[in-house]
């Protein structure tokens, strides 16, 4: 009988690292909106009260980059340059260029923007395919996010972390032995009150009561005290929490983040198309689990390789599953373009809480294989 141990976490929107996922993923969407042929690869960095904005657009678009910036900000719940940041007199600097024509020669005729490994993956631990740790972990955060938005905690601040440990036998999920979320607070917060509406109103409205049981650990800020978050306590930069973003380390990553850039980069566009062929393997019964991976070259249109691995699950073999998907998918940038409909404003949706495992998102469609 195989026991074993597996934790995942996840962060709430005021973290310093997704504030600025969140900025880049809402530049990139107004440029697609206005111009879906735009090119984006834009970097946000926070420290303190100041943000930096730097990166290549090349677009038609006409955006008011620090206006987007500020509202972002508003719009999570930093007001404060004492605890956070201040999104009415935070510094905001520019400094977008265009996007180099090397690069373009190859994009232009519908190469890969640039080279790199991409992985996409789906099990059956939960309704929407994703692993179970990673799933309570966000959902855990997302309501973090909710009772402070609608002040059922009115006390709680934007930062917030979590991380779920689970226990597994014979690799399905037994029980939750471990909660742990760290939020930031009011300088008034009593410990003792934040510990019990943490419980009441967050772990239990989440986690499924058969899954904690007189053993299950929970902890609720164990340092005693988080007053300062967001980019005071620490700083934040697009794409630093890519394995919160994809399978919280169920599976492997090819390290490209995905915040801030067009479908022309292969980073993410191909990634998301990865997770939808995963998904429909195993949302169709051809295995309980899937890993795939394909890399691809700088102004090349087809991938170089195709792996898949089903952890001895699969219904087929593995050379099977690849000679299915060249035959069944167009995985060049342009036809994962065209399949999934990335050239729209969709990838605010995608920022938080994870890129995958959302019913609204064309990746999560479940097809006939």
């Amino acid at each position: 009988m195989e026991h074993y141990y597996f934790t995942s976490e996840s962060v709430t929107e005021g973290h310093p690292d997704k504030l600025c996922d969140t900025i880049s993923d809402r530049i990139l969407d107004e440029c697609m909106k206005q111009d879906k042929e735009s090119r984006v690869a834009v970097e946000t960095f926070a420290s303190k009260n100041t943000i930096t904005i730097a990166g290549q657009i090349t677009s038609n678009a006409s955006i008011n980059v620090e206006e987007m910036v500020r509202d972002t900000i508003r719009e999570i719940g930093f007001d404060n340059s004492q605890t956070d940041i201040d999104y009415r007199n935070c510094e905001v600097h520019i400094n977008i260029t265009r996007q180099s024509p090397d690069i373009a020669m190859g994009v232009d005729v519908g190469g890969a923007g640039d080279q790199g490994i991409m992985f996409g993956y789906a099990c059956d631990e939960t309704d929407n395919y994703m692993p179970y740790a990673l799933e309570m972990a966000h959902r855990l955060a997302k309501r973090l996010t909710e009772v402070r938005k609608k002040e059922e905690i009115p006390y709680i601040r934007p930062d917030g972390k979590t991380q779920v440990t689970v226990e597994y036998e014979n690799n399905r999920p037994k029980r939750i032995e471990t909660i742990l979320i760290s939020t930031q607070h009011t300088e008034e917060t009593l410990m003792e009150q934040l510990k019990k509406d943490l419980m009441e109103k967050v772990i239990k409205t989440v986690i499924p009561a058969e899954m904690m049981d007189p053993k299950t650990n929970i902890y609720i800020n164990p340092t005693g005290r988080f007053v300062i978050g967001g980019p005071l306590g620490d700083t934040g930069l697009t794409g630093r929490k890519i394995i919160v973003d994809t399978y919280g380390g169920y599976s492997r990553h090819g390290g490209g983040a995905f915040s801030g850039k067009d479908p022309s980069k292969v980073d993410r566009s191909a990634a998301y198309m990865l997770r939808h062929i995963a998904k429909n393997m195993v949302a169709n019964g051809l295995a309980k689990a899937c890993e795939i991976q394909v890399s691809y070259a700088i102004g090349m249109r087809e991938p170089l390789s195709i792996w898949v691995n089903t952890f001895g699950t699969g219904k087929k073999t593995e050379e099977e599953l690849v000679k299915d998907i060249r035959e069944k998918f167009d995985l060049t940038p342009e036809g994962i373009i065209k399949y999934l409909a990335l050239k729209q404003p969709i990838y605010s949706k995608t920022t938080n809480y994870g890129h995958f495992g959302k019913d609204n998102l064309p990746w999560e469609k479940i097809m006939n294989w």
